[in-house]
């Protein structure tokens, strides 16, 4: 792939847990780190710019997805399109924040089926 810039970094990775409660505390308090928001299961923490996002499951697994930042998710959805990429999710809005953000997130396997994902935060 051409260095086109359209993937500008990783900016999150996920990591399924089997309790939200104790895990949050324990990445918030033992870790150090910083606890950005929680909504139901669902937890992200600030690493240095890379957001972690802890999500609750019963069968938690090892597991990570990789979410690549990107400035306009639409126009990279139909850039990653146009290379033959098949998106499992195409983008879409998954949390309005109380300022008015928006994280638009789509989804993708790599060639191995592990899955991948496109994000973008912009205003409402």
């Amino acid at each position: 792939m051409a260095d086109d810039g359209l993937l500008q970094g990783v900016g999150q990775v996920s990591r399924q847990v089997r309790d939200i409660e104790a895990s949050t505390a324990w990445y918030r308090d033992v870790l150090g780190l910083t606890h950005l928001y929680q909504f139901g299961a669902l937890s992200f923490f600030d690493c240095g710019g890379l957001r972690l996002y802890l999500q609750q499951n019963a069968e938690a697994g090892p597991e990570s997805v990789l979410y690549f930042r990107v400035a306009d998710i639409h126009a990279a959805h139909e850039a990653l399109s146009g290379r033959g990429v098949e998106f499992i999710q195409v983008p879409h809005l998954i949390h309005r924040h109380e300022d008015g953000v928006e994280e638009w997130m789509g989804f993708l396997n790599d060639l191995e089926g592990r899955p991948l994902a496109v994000m973008a935060r912009k205003r409402g």
